[in-house]
């Protein structure tokens, strides 16, 4: 059972990993966070979150970093919760002009969900199997892919998702791929968001984001979420 504190604490502790991209320990969750308790209480709560497989200690000095366990339950809520609209209205705006232009429409959507994510954003057209590709440049600035691990391993999950995109089992709604619940060997340090789509001229495809697991996902699901319902008025 996790408490209502822990739950808030293990979210806190998600969030500020996102931001910095180094163990987060019970001193900056105190000094940035107003739980009203103090740090010992801190560190009891987040030891109890490293027993149940929520968080773990790289390090014995070190503070806690999110296990798979811990990002399925942050996005687990997430998506209980909800999203906002993540697309702005120059996006709307665009879709209504270049709706009639398949390719087009999809190379500058492709690009937009990179931007705003960060991240690599692909997309797939069933049809014609022309896969998009954009955010190279957005995804190698961040921290993770320093280590010569991470780009080799980025490559051999893209490599594999091309070859098995068609397998892909999406029946409808996002789906959000952590770490080890990838579909692909090799994966455990990144995550997938995809979801079946419509683009113009009913064509079917697919959209998604692939970065590392220390991935904004409350931002990358609202805005592949809104795009998605966007698209479903056309």
């Amino acid at each position: 059972m996790v408490t209502e504190r822990q739950e808030q604490l293990l979210n806190t502790v998600i969030q500020e990993y996102i931001n910095l991209a180094q163990p987060v320990s019970s001193q900056l969750i105190e000094r940035r966070c107003n739980f009203g308790i103090c740090s010992a209480t801190i560190r009891i709560d987040m030891q109890k979150l490293t027993d149940a497989g929520f968080l773990y200690q790289p390090h014995t000095s070190a503070g806690r970093v999110p296990t798979d366990k811990g990002y399925r339950f942050f996005v687990n809520h997430l998506l209980e919760k909800g999203f906002f609209d993540q697309l702005d209205s120059e996006v709307e705006n665009w879709v209504r002009e270049e709706i009639r232009d398949t390719v087009k429409f999809i190379q500058f959507i492709t690009k937009k969900i990179a931007a705003l994510s960060s991240n690599l954003a692909l997309a797939y057209l069933f049809n014609k199997k022309i896969l998009w590709k954009e955010g190279w440049e957005e995804i190698l600035q961040e921290p993770e892919f320093k280590e010569e691990k991470f780009v080799s391993g980025l490559a051999e999950l893209l490599k594999n998702f091309e070859e098995e995109i068609e397998e892909f089992k999406i029946n409808s709604g996002i789906k959000i791929y952590i770490g080890k619940e990838n579909p692909f060997s090799k994966a455990k340090d990144f995550s997938i968001i995809i979801s079946k789509c419509h683009f113009p001229q009913k064509q079917q495809g697919i959209l998604a984001i692939l970065g590392p697991k220390r991935m904004s996902y409350e931002k990358n699901i609202g805005s592949l979420n809104s795009l998605i319902k966007l698209l479903e008025k056309y």
